[in-house]
């Protein structure tokens, strides 16, 4: 049966980990499973698009007026405090974007049979995407600090084509790969293609608000039965939206200022502690 506790507890793990190269999905079967679910109730499987939709909802207003720019309208400065108010010539624009997010929407409609299906959700699978994909940003990290990539775009305003693609071409091992971490991906591609530390974060997360969007909004229609059955319990769905957005909100801003003290390697360490808890409580 599930509690107001749980929803507390589901929505801050969901917050911290949507936006930050941990992977959410790892997090969020541990934290299932911790909770006694030993296979997640079809309440947990809506309710986990809902609080999803807020984390998605937060980052949107955070980049509010870098998205209008991106539409031709708005100020030329982005929110106070998150570094983005220096606009050369070359400004993001939709084609960066669209670059930037259809190789992996591509991927994941043409094998969502194959992500629905019982393979994507292989708990070994999830296992060896953490480590693997930790392994990922910390070779990344490494290369990036050894000087030998040259950096072309200090923001994400300066980010080319080429680059945009790359990202998400690489994201598309996320798309496939429960686990290995869309942000994380995305950062790590970021500085292999030449853009800073800043600008590799700054552009994973405004790439995430138009798939998760896309992604939230297939999950949505796929059921959109339990939402017409009332089966949901509303407090229950609201006590984990809210959580979810706060969350997320302090978590992308508080990461973002504090991005010359936290590295790719940390989050790599922190993988591979979370892979370990991972086989510990799940897979053996």
């Amino acid at each position: 049966m599930l509690h107001w506790f749980d929803s507390v507890i589901l929505g801050i793990i969901e917050g911290l980990t949507e936006f930050l190269p941990v992977s959410s999905t790892g997090h969020m079967i541990l934290t299932n499973k911790l909770l006694g679910f030993e296979k997640a109730p079809e309440q947990l499987k809506t309710f986990e698009i809902i609080i999803q939709f807020a984390a998605i909802l937060a980052i949107a207003l955070i980049y509010r007026q870098k998205i209008l720019q991106v539409f031709g309208i708005g100020k030329k400065h982005a929110v106070k405090g998150l570094s983005m108010d220096a606009f050369p010539k070359q400004r993001l624009n939709l084609i960066h974007v669209a670059l930037g997010i259809v190789p992996p929407l591509g991927v994941a409609f043409l094998f969502r049979d194959y992500i629905k299906g019982e393979a994507f959700d292989s708990q070994s699978i999830v296992l060896w995407a953490l480590v693997v994909g930790g392994i990922y940003m910390w070779i990344s990290e490494a290369f990036y600090d050894s000087g030998k990539i040259k950096r072309t775009a200090e923001t994400m305003d300066q980010i080319s084509y080429k680059q945009a693609l790359f990202i998400g071409i690489i994201q598309c091992v996320s798309a496939l790969w429960p686990g290995f971490s869309r942000s994380g991906s995305t950062m790590a591609a970021g500085m292999l293609s030449g853009l800073s530390y800043r600008a590799s974060a700054d552009f994973s997360f405004f790439i995430a608000i138009p798939i998760m969007t896309a992604a939230t909004g297939y999950e949505l229609l796929s059921n959109v039965d339990q939402f017409r059955s009332g089966s949901i319990d509303l407090a229950f769905l609201s006590i984990g939206f809210i959580v979810s957005f706060v969350v997320a909100w302090i978590v992308v801003v508080v990461f973002l200022k504090a991005l010359q003290k936290i590295k790719l390697k940390y989050f790599a360490w922190y993988r591979f502690v979370l892979a370990a808890l991972f086989y510990w409580f799940i897979v053996r």
